[in-house]
């Protein structure tokens, strides 16, 4: 979860750049214009190495998630509730990406690594909302998948287009209310002092430990609001897997079992990724390594799921496995048809 970032400790460095604006007791008080950040390495022979990986990430993670959109969108197979949720996690995985991947490819080829005031208000707005809107939407999925399972027969009454498309639009809504609370806790603060940030991008938790004021409110509301999205979110899919895991254990047939597991299986998979990531956040290592661990992790669940999520729902799903062999024999069949006219 994008807001749990923020549950990262990170060692900031004491230089910095400001702009001076008056002095108090002999002392220069400024106010910061800018960041900077001191990104994944700084060491010159790695960096074309990391600009060739990440760049092949982020053509994957746009070329699986499109596609994956496309698809669902041609497809009339895949027109379903949890194909459609699927889509929108789809089209929040390349916006997330988006996010954070530009910026540390950028940060490779160039030595400028500051970063505007506003510049960090926008990419810590945006982190917290795709962030809280894909922990919302894989909670919505897991009801989906109870729903499909428990009550198979009032799945399609229940997820309805309308009650869907309601649901997506919530998520966003609660997106953009955390999103303004959570930004604007941290931009609140008077910044006059060290700029310095040891990550590639605007995390709530170094951001806070510039501030040249006490912190101790803003933590509260940090944990706060993290407690409302983070606590009825897993409660929900805690309690829909149990129901869930319930309703196969009575199933007779073990066939019926086993299509029952495959169901949840994608959904399983993306949760595991998500919240696993997460829940390393908190087994911190010794102080000395913190950072290092610290940008590891983030590089994995700002990055690296959003690349990996069209590829579990594609290779461990039949239903999308058959609309693409669908999808690539008519893409054939339109080439010979067109090279024919020619």
């Amino acid at each position: 979860m994008a807001q749990d970032q923020s549950c990262f400790s990170f060692s900031c460095s004491l230089s910095y750049g400001k702009h001076t604006s008056g002095t108090a007791l002999g002392q220069n008080h400024s106010t910061v214009t800018s960041f900077i950040l001191l990104g994944l390495t700084d060491q010159a022979d790695l960096k074309q190495l990391l600009f060739g990986i990440f760049l092949l990430i982020y053509s994957v993670t746009l070329v699986g998630n499109l596609g994956m959109i496309d698809l669902i969108r041609t497809s009339s197979p895949l027109h379903t509730p949890m194909y459609f949720l699927l889509s929108v996690l789809s089209f929040l995985d390349i916006c997330n990406s988006s996010v954070f991947t530009p910026r540390l490819l950028t940060s490779f080829l160039t030595t400028d690594k500051s970063i505007s005031f506003a510049g960090c208000v926008v990419q810590m707005a945006l982190m917290n909302l795709h962030g809280t809107g894909e922990c919302l939407l894989l909670t919505i999925m897991a009801y989906d998948r109870f729903v499909a399972i428990c009550h198979p027969l009032l799945y399609h009454t229940i997820m309805s287009k309308r009650l869907c498309a309601q649901l997506v639009v919530v998520t966003y809504a609660v997106g953009v209310f955390i999103s303004a609370v959570q930004t604007g806790n941290a931009f609140s603060l008077p910044f006059c002092g060290p700029n310095i940030i040891d990550h590639y991008f605007c995390d709530i938790l170094p951001v806070l430990q510039l501030a040249c004021s006490d912190t101790t409110t803003a933590n509260i509301i940090l944990l706060f609001f993290t407690a409302l999205v983070t606590v009825p979110t897993v409660s929900v899919i805690l309690v829909s897997y149990a129901y869930i895991l319930v309703t196969i254990c009575r199933m007779r047939s073990l066939e019926a079992q086993r299509k029952a597991f495959s169901t949840c299986a994608s959904h399983l998979t993306a949760l595991s990724l998500f919240y696993g990531s997460v829940f390393l956040v908190y087994i911190q290592p010794s102080p000395e390594s913190a950072s290092a661990y610290n940008k590891v992790l983030s590089v994995f669940y700002t990055i690296v799921i959003s690349m990996l999520n069209p590829l579990v729902y594609s290779l461990r799903n039949k239903d999308v496995k058959a609309a693409v062999q669908v999808r690539v024999l008519n893409l054939s069949r339109k080439g010979i048809c067109q090279k024919g006219i020619w």
